[in-house]
């Protein structure tokens, strides 16, 4: 599941049939199979129940990033020139970032002086840049409210002098292949020609390990997936009856990749927009796609955007990494 979204959350100003939500929504569903963009996962009860899934036991995506994240961190700091812009993607908050942004130089001058936060969520950029004057009161903060998967125009003093765009989690495996290397080549072309990359990606494993993460004991990502219906319900003026859907978890070994689905227990039509929807017993809304690429399917995919390996770092069970890309 991603960390991060596409849409922003929905404030009390979002109309019941939000355009953007209803299209988004009617191209999947009017599809086959039928579908629903990950993106749409993060309304405000979204994003609250994606942090409570990032503490359960069986979902050891956030635990397994610490420790190759600050060995990263350790290694710019001796490497880096003083003085770099972070261009964070998908920057709904600070959490992930600010080790690096705390980071000094051998100089003992800080590792970062500007700071770009991503992120489509406007009111989740204004509480991000209000903490950090308080906690980094020397930082300049610049946030963009962008879709950070479109053309970025960074700000002229990020893109003239040394950037490090940095794209933590693993969001990275909830886009197609194709569309991991089109982010990267536009994220290559934005941040400049002294741009590098610091990339986080969860690493293929045993499916043991893997699904349990995706469909937990208690059902938070359960939730978390139905959830879907109930913003559809409020947004575009649908009317799906959770009950009738039920989150299933599989696994994908061919394409290697987790895919959560909801599946109607039976038969039955929704509305939305006008249209009537049917859904026979069993059949299935894919709602997200997981990859888990090995160290050399990252490469091969960060080649494709421009930029070519420097270094990876991982936990000592093998289960996540973080790599450092250069500009080919």
């Amino acid at each position: 599941m991603p960390n991060d979204s596409g849409f922003p959350a929905r404030n009390p100003e979002t109309p019941v049939n939000d355009p953007d939500t209803v299209q988004a929504a009617l191209a999947g569903l009017l599809a086959t199979p039928k579908t629903l963009p990950p993106k749409l996962f993060y309304d405000r009860e979204g994003c609250r129940l994606f942090y409570q899934i990032t503490e359960l036991p069986e979902y050891y995506l956030t635990r397994a990033e610490r420790k190759p994240l600050t060995e990263a961190t350790r290694f710019l700091s001796e490497h880096l020139q003083a003085g770099t812009t972070l261009v964070e993607y998908g920057a709904s908050d600070e959490t992930k970032a600010l080790g690096l942004l705390r980071a000094v130089g051998p100089s003992g001058r800080p590792l970062f002086r500007t700071y770009v936060p991503i992120d489509v969520a406007g009111p989740s950029l204004l509480d991000l840049t209000a903490r950090l004057a308080e906690t980094l009161p020397d930082l300049t903060v610049l946030p963009i409210q962008a879709d950070f998967t479109r053309d970025i125009a960074l700000p002229g003093e990020v893109t003239s002098g040394p950037a490090l765009g940095f794209f933590p989690g693993s969001t990275i495996g909830n886009m197609e292949p194709d569309q991991a290397a089109l982010f990267l080549r536009r994220a290559h072309t934005a941040l400049g020609p002294q741009g590098r990359f610091l990339l986080g990606a969860d690493l293929r494993k045993d499916k043991s390990i893997l699904l349990p993460a995706y469909d937990d004991g208690a059902g938070v990502t359960a939730a978390f997936n139905r959830n879907l219906l109930v913003r559809l319900n409020r947004e575009a003026g649908a009317d799906f009856d959770q009950s009738g859907f039920a989150h299933r978890a599989v696994w994908n070994d061919d394409e290697s990749r987790i895919e959560m689905h909801l599946v109607s227990q039976r038969d039955q039509t929704v509305h939305l927009a006008r249209h009537a929807i049917r859904f026979a017993r069993g059949e299935t809304i894919h709602t997200e796609n997981s990859y888990k690429h090995t160290p050399e399917r990252i490469h091969a995919i960060a080649a494709t955007g421009g930029w070519r390996p420097h270094r990876m770092w991982t936990d000592p069970e093998g289960l996540f990494a973080v790599y450092l890309l250069d500009r080919s």
